[in-house]
């Protein structure tokens, strides 16, 4: 693999101490498992290499951008009964951002952006409390969100379902065991009416919500729909990245 200078992990100090890297990207994923065919590791693949691939397409517009390694524990409160789905507290969260956020903004990095690939977490009340201490701009993306599923996928599903399933199987097929092992993904719905909605909230507790972990059925999903909705996705964030890397502090607002 040729060298790749906007990915932290693998780059050195001769490169890193003379690049005026502008954005940090953060990906936060989780372990957790994802129905019976997908790893524990999901979100942490798929942010990492989207993130990767993003940081790509900025670089070679001339953004300096530059991937750090992804955190690979989430807010997983509702699996804690689920064997090895292991839990990072918000609070935790937090702290960790902290540390990370303050780090990088005193060695003259002047944004951050947190890419996240995990439904559990939410980073915006943090980002709240952090930007006023912070000489540092940072915002957060929820990289499911960036374009639609529905013109993808025919049922795009909650977790492990026909989005991530595709995605994975261009990601990484090796990891996936055969298709026909994966249970449907059916999800139950709250009895009450707001929560069912969406206009009330509260965390699901995930053992009584699916019994093969999954919310969505990834019975047709395919490589060709992940590669499709992957180069999607790649390229609003990498778009997104050199509009972020361009832009002026000072003039954020029209």
């Amino acid at each position: 693999m040729p060298p790749r200078p906007y990915v932290l992990a693998g780059s050195n100090w001769k490169t890193v101490k003379d690049t005026p890297f502008e954005v940090a990207i953060l990906p936060w994923g989780a372990t957790e498992p994802h129905n019976y065919h997908l790893p524990y590791g999901t979100d942490n693949y798929e942010t990492g290499a989207i993130a990767e691939r993003a940081a790509e397409i900025a670089w070679k517009k001339g953004a300096k951008v530059v991937v750090l390694p992804t955190v690979p524990f989430g807010v997983n409160t509702g699996q804690l009964d689920l064997r090895l789905a292991l839990n990072m507290n918000p609070s935790t969260q937090l702290a960790l951002l902290t540390d990370l956020a303050s780090a990088i903004a005193g060695q003259g990095v002047k944004k951050l952006l947190i890419l996240n690939g995990h439904g559990g977490n939410d980073f915006r009340q943090m980002i709240r409390e952090l930007q006023p201490k912070l000489d540092l701009f940072i915002c957060t993306i929820n990289w499911w969100t960036c374009v639609k599923g529905a013109d993808f996928f025919d049922e795009p599903g909650d977790h492990a379902g026909e989005m991530e399933t595709s995605l994975m199987m261009a990601l990484e097929p090796d990891l996936l065991r055969p298709l026909p092992e994966a249970g449907p993904g059916k999800a139950r719905k709250f009895r009450i009416a707001g929560l069912r909605d969406g206009w009330a909230w509260t965390p699901r507790q995930w053992s009584k919500v699916t019994d093969d972990t999954g919310t969505g059925n990834p019975a047709a999903s395919t490589q060709e729909k992940g590669e499709k909705f992957l180069r999607a996705v790649t390229d609003r964030i990498g778009g997104f990245l050199v509009d972020l890397a361009n832009a002026d502090l000072n003039e954020m607002y029209e």
